[in-house]
């Protein structure tokens, strides 16, 4: 995994303001920032215009995590080597992390591989090891999977 959030910063780079690049990038971060404790409570669910969208599991988690939006920011834009998010929503989603708790199943529509672009496919080359790589663009088709709901559900 540390192989993993080491380069982050260069696959920012060479993202070249690719979103679905710097959204998984920005995912990966949030999951070592939020560390296993977080991860529990929190998903991030999509970037936008320098805004990171947060699932939270109630008012509680969001308002304890608003009082720390500061420290996340900062290790985040560290971890990605720019200023990558301005600003950090934290929405109360529970069935967000519901339904990212639940196991894949072959059949789950959702779960549909989705193309990778020539640019994904490049920046994912710069991770040396096959699993990391394999994790990063995993984390790609996810943010993919969820902005294709988002267009079609909303």
């Amino acid at each position: 995994m540390d192989q993993l959030i080491n380069a982050l910063p260069a696959l920012v780079r060479a993202a070249g303001g690719a979103e679905e690049i710097i959204e998984a990038a920005t995912v990966a971060a949030w999951n070592h920032v939020a560390g296993e404790g977080l991860r529990r409570q929190t998903v991030a669910t999509t970037l936008h215009k320098q805004r990171l969208t947060v699932a939270v599991s109630d008012s509680v988690w969001q308002r304890q995590l608003e009082s720390m939006s500061a420290q996340f920011l900062f290790r985040l834009n560290s971890l990605l080597g720019q200023n990558t998010v301005k600003f950090i929503e934290f929405r109360v989603g529970p069935q967000t992390l519901a339904s990212r708790r639940q196991p894949a199943t072959g059949s789950d529509s959702r779960r549909e591989l989705h193309p990778i672009s020539p640019e994904l496919m490049s920046a994912a080359a710069a991770i040396r090891d096959p699993d990391l790589r394999r994790s990063f663009l995993g984390a790609a088709g996810s943010c993919m999977r969820r902005r294709e709901s988002t267009r079609t559900d909303g």
